[in-house]
């Protein structure tokens, strides 16, 4: 899942929120240093990919982008799956999309030292252009494709995928939908998990 999944799914807590955000940059046993909210995001995150990774569902999405993307396709997938997380974001949140982001930014900012390095210089960048409230349209979801494809020096050809959003458009809708709610169910056992531990 991309950032958004990651974000929602995290629950109400913005130390979870922010581990969970941030996890993709911190190795094996780093997150020991964060504090324990964080840590439990940073956790959650990597078994909501493992749990992603492996799933049927997910994997017939991947099989249809394979032949032109070949093992992009599942960071392709995951882009696709917060394009219909934001775009239906009132079946699954009663907070706006807008404000909800807004809220996460503020976030980020008033725990801006805590933050990786990495995720401190691309901050910027993703508040001025929005990047989560833009996966809802068509147009955000290409220049986010746009973008891994620039950061792969064009080999991945990922910008082109938007031809496959739109050609395969409720097929991948209707295999998110369906994943979604294995994976809200999922990631709500794993939290219990990690608090009691």
């Amino acid at each position: 899942m991309n950032f958004l999944a990651h974000i929602y799914l995290s629950g109400n807590n913005k130390g979870i929120a922010i581990g969970n955000f941030i996890a993709d940059g911190i190795r094996s046993n780093d997150y020991k240093k964060f504090p324990k909210n964080i840590q439990i995001g940073i956790i959650l995150h990597r078994h909501i990919d493992t749990f992603t990774d492996t799933h049927k569902i997910v994997r017939q999405s991947t099989k249809r982008l394979h032949k032109n993307y070949s093992h992009y396709s599942g960071v392709i997938v995951d882009i696709l799956y917060d394009h219909f997380l934001a775009k239906n974001w009132e079946t699954y949140s009663n907070v706006p999309l807008a404000k909800y982001v807004e809220e996460f930014y503020d976030t980020l900012e008033d725990n801006f030292e805590i933050l990786p390095i990495r995720v401190q210089k691309m901050m910027p960048y993703m508040i001025a252009n929005n990047w989560l409230l833009s996966y809802a349209s068509i147009d955000g979801i290409t220049k986010v494709l746009e973008g891994m494809n620039r950061r792969t020096q064009n080999r991945s050809k990922m910008n082109l995928a938007v031809n496959e959003l739109e050609e395969f458009y409720k097929e991948f809708e209707a295999e998110f939908t369906l994943f979604f709610k294995e994976l809200i169910e999922f990631s709500k056992q794993k939290l219990k998990e990690l608090h009691s531990q």
